[in-house]
């Protein structure tokens, strides 16, 4: 883990979150800024600094937030009525803690 990362922090318990879920691979939580009425970020545990610093051992643990995300969907009362999940990619994508992490956004309520 990265010693300045705040995630990392986070998960080392040195920093508080509003945890959804955790487990020995990730963590959900609350995100501190949401930009919706249902915002959370699923992050590895692993410090990871983004996409781009993947490698195919770390196929399972993209697989499990992916299909995790669907989970925690439904635990915060959003999968039917739609939600985002968006992967920020580097400075330039928008990315501002540098620890992979998956933003799972919705709750708008409006059904179409």
């Amino acid at each position: 883990m990265a010693t300045d990362c705040i995630f990392c922090k986070i998960i080392k318990g040195e920093s508080p979150a509003n945890f959804v879920y955790k487990d020995d691979d990730m963590v959900v939580f609350h995100n501190i800024r949401p930009s919706a009425p249902v915002h959370v970020l699923i992050v590895p545990v692993e410090h990871i600094e983004s996409v781009n610093a993947l490698q195919e051992r770390h196929s399972a643990i993209i697989s499990t937030m992916m299909l995790k995300s669907k989970e925690i969907a439904r635990t915060l009362g959003i999968q039917d009525s739609g939600y985002k999940l968006v992967i920020n990619v580097g400075s330039g994508g928008g990315q501002v803690i540098f620890h992979l992490h998956i933003h799972l956004i919705g709750g708008w309520g409006a059904k179409v």
